[in-house]
């Protein structure tokens, strides 16, 4: 089988405004209703004092991340590239309807042997302020 497409230091960034039509979206799609996300008076009374955006929403944007470095990979004919999971998952402070934020994704290791690729993934809102961080695990599957 042939190498690891990606190699260490290799990153891609993704940009996006958080609307308030992506929050309610996901919440119809996911069910995940919950006043954090869409009722403004009760978060006006939080430490936070207006509606968050839902964590998972950010993973999704992650995961946006992952399949532009696929992209930016060459392909390679013998396998095809898939996601193993998100590890070390954290939510740094808040994101609001609003906020601009860009995610980076980095390659921090390629492991040939096993054709998997772990990247670093930092997303910031337009503050500069760090929002969320995890790592990110790709493997190249053999086609058969």
């Amino acid at each position: 089988m042939g190498e690891v497409p990606v190699r260490i230091g290799q990153s891609v960034r993704f940009s996006k405004t958080v609307g308030e039509s992506d929050v309610y979206l996901f919440a119809g799609i996911t069910g995940d209703l919950s006043p954090n996300h869409v009722n403004e008076q009760v978060m006006a009374a939080s430490a936070y004092g207006r509606r968050i955006a839902h964590g998972a929403l950010l993973v999704g944007f992650m995961s946006t991340c992952s399949t532009r470095m696929i992209e930016a990979a060459p392909p390679t004919p013998d396998a095809i590239p898939v996601s193993l999971g998100y590890d070390r998952i954290r939510f740094l402070a808040p994101v609001f309807i609003g906020d601009t934020l860009t995610l980076t994704y980095t390659i921090v290791e390629v492991d040939p042997a096993r054709r998997r690729s772990r990247a670093r993934i930092e997303a910031a809102n337009q503050h500069g302020t760090l929002v969320a961080v995890a790592e990110h695990i790709l493997k190249w599957v053999a086609n058969i």
